[in-house]
């Protein structure tokens, strides 16, 4: 899979993704055809090699003509609908819009039919993102991540006035984003960038496995005085084929609950959708023994988790915390033995063979209704696996 990572280690900005991507290897000269469809009058994108101390990168300049306008949402609308950008590009290209304006929306108290766009509705504003999606549909990555995000600090003028940094539609964009702290008082995410990247970013965290094909620098127009300006952009496949996800741990410790309790605690924890749950002997306090147990489960039930081990156990206090996670491709398969048919799993790790696991209650159903050990419906599941049956899920 055909993957790319934004190290927006200053921040992203609308202009820094497109020299990115530029400097990736996309022809300026399409993205320059898709912004003329536009209507916009005069609008063009200029790039040129610079540095950023000491960095080349690219830096793509958005020129126009001067204009007295102010755009609402439909009106970016009709723009886009009218152009000549493939179906996928206008919808990618409204969603991002359709970002802004909720954004927007949320901070001055309206309606998203209502919201005046002020920077953002500009010429040079509207080219970027639509450059910036037409850049990420032509280098046709399948899945874009993105390192947490810094903000900068300081104050900043908008149409409104001074603000702090982040602007107020940057920080509501930001919403569930992970952010960084940055000793730069300047704004190094500006509105633009952040609507980008949510809206197209599959999900924020570190680099992922990747075996590395191209790599972008785009610059910012700003010069840091202690760190370069620059937006870096990762693109390559994915090292093997895992799928990434974010869990929680979920944790207690005990020294004074029965093996009973516990054992029934355990239960109850399955039954709340836990991925799963373990104990740990582990030594408490004044030397006495105790069982530290642990649940590993999706965001949506750790609510329930705490509830259970409240409830059931003589706990005090829980210990939680996010955990990111990589899972093997994998799928459900099935196979015939003289038992009978059993469930199972098969995974792949990098380009090797698959392997299947049978499931450890269809095995035993299949024992005991036959009354043959269960040792040997499991070995005649594994025998029973025929690899070149199995194809892997797209």
């Amino acid at each position: 899979m055909k993957i790319a990572y934004l190290d927006c280690a200053s921040g992203v900005s609308g202009d820094m993704m497109l020299g990115a991507l530029v400097d990736a290897g996309v022809e300026l000269g399409q993205l320059n055809r898709a912004i003329s469809s536009l209507g916009l009058r005069g609008c063009q994108l200029r790039a040129e090699v610079v540095k950023k101390r000491g960095f080349r990168a690219t830096q793509v300049r958005v020129e126009y003509e001067p204009e007295n306008v102010h755009r609402h949402l439909h009106h970016i609308a009709a723009m886009i609908q009218g152009s000549s950008l493939t179906a996928r590009q206008k919808e990618s290209v409204l969603r991002v819009f359709t970002r802004l304006a909720e954004a927007e929306a949320r901070v001055h108290g309206t309606t998203v039919d209502k919201v005046h766009f002020h920077e953002v509705g500009a010429a040079d504003s509207i080219a970027d993102i639509v450059g910036s999606v037409v850049g990420w549909d032509v280098l046709g990555v399948e899945q874009i991540i993105s390192s947490p995000i810094p903000t900068g600090g300081g104050k900043i003028r908008i149409a409104h006035g001074e603000c702090s940094v982040p602007a107020p539609a940057t920080a509501e964009l930001l919403l569930g984003v992970p952010l960084v702290e940055s000793p730069v008082q300047a704004e190094l995410t500006t509105p633009t960038g952040a609507a980008i990247v949510t809206t197209l970013a599959a999900r924020f965290g570190p680099l992922p496995s990747m075996r590395l094909e191209r790599i972008g620098y785009g610059a910012g127009q700003r010069d840091l005085e202690h760190q370069p300006n620059l937006l870096r952009l990762l693109i390559g496949v994915a090292a093997e084929p895992m799928r990434d996800g974010r869990v929680w741990v979920v944790e207690t410790n005990l020294d004074n609950t029965t093996g009973e309790l516990i054992g029934h605690t355990i239960d109850r924890l399955w039954a709340t959708g836990a991925l799963d749950v373990y104990t740990t002997a582990i030594q408490m306090k004044k030397n006495r023994p105790g069982v530290k147990l642990s649940v590993l489960c999706e965001a949506d039930v750790v609510s329930a988790v705490e509830a259970v081990l409240f409830i059931e156990t003589s706990t005090l206090g829980i210990r939680r915390w996010p955990v990111d996670r990589h899972v093997l491709q994998r799928q459900l398969h099935a196979v015939e033995t003289p038992w009978g048919r059993i469930e199972g799993k098969v995974g792949w790790f990098a380009d090797g063979p698959p392997r299947f696991a049978p499931e450890f209650e269809a095995c035993r159903k299949a024992a005991l209704e036959h009354q043959v050990p269960l040792r040997e419906v499991y070995e005649a599941a594994q025998k029973a696996f025929r690899p070149a049956e199995v194809a892997r899920d797209p």
